[in-house]
């Protein structure tokens, strides 16, 4: 029997590999995806592909205005929440079927998922006369500021 000084030695040399292996796909993955190639077009399309959406804010005198980029989003499916003075969860769920048929071909795919974000305001905001729009794949959500607000629902028009 041979009798090693140091069996954890190998233990622990498997593990630094295992981590220097998965270092390198998380690199992969921030760099962008294997499927799209990198730059450009890929670079616009991987936060739709991760479920995040952009957002503009901009404050006014007597209210904040939240602009939210939800293409392929129908409003049914859009849900906001005021969670504090300060902040906005925008939360929704899409879905798409495609069938395409041609000679000696066919193929149906379908494409679910949701996407949710809170977004920090720059000012404390209330639901009160503060209004929603859902047009062309744009929420626009126009909130006023306070100094008196509570969690609550905003509904869209």
């Amino acid at each position: 029997m041979v009798w090693r000084r140091y069996p954890i030695d190998s233990i622990w040399h498997e593990m630094d590999e295992m981590r220097a292996e998965l270092d390198s796909l998380f690199r992969q993955m921030s760099e962008g995806s294997r499927l799209l190639p990198a730059g450009g077009m890929s670079d616009r399309m991987l936060p739709a592909i991760r479920g995040e959406f952009r957002v503009d804010v901009r404050e006014h005198e007597d209210d904040v205005i939240v602009a939210a980029d939800l293409p392929g989003v129908d409003k049914e499916a859009v849900s906001l929440q005021l969670v504090n003075p300060r902040a906005l969860e925008i939360s929704c769920e899409r879905s798409d079927e495609r069938e395409e048929k041609q000679k000696g071909f066919s193929m149906r795919e379908r494409i679910s998922g949701s996407m949710s974000r809170i977004i920090a305001l720059p000012a404390d905001v209330t639901d009160k006369d503060s209004r929603a729009s859902f047009r062309n794949g744009v929420l626009e959500v126009t909130l006023k500021k306070t100094q008196d607000a509570k969690k609550s629902r905003i509904t869209i028009e």
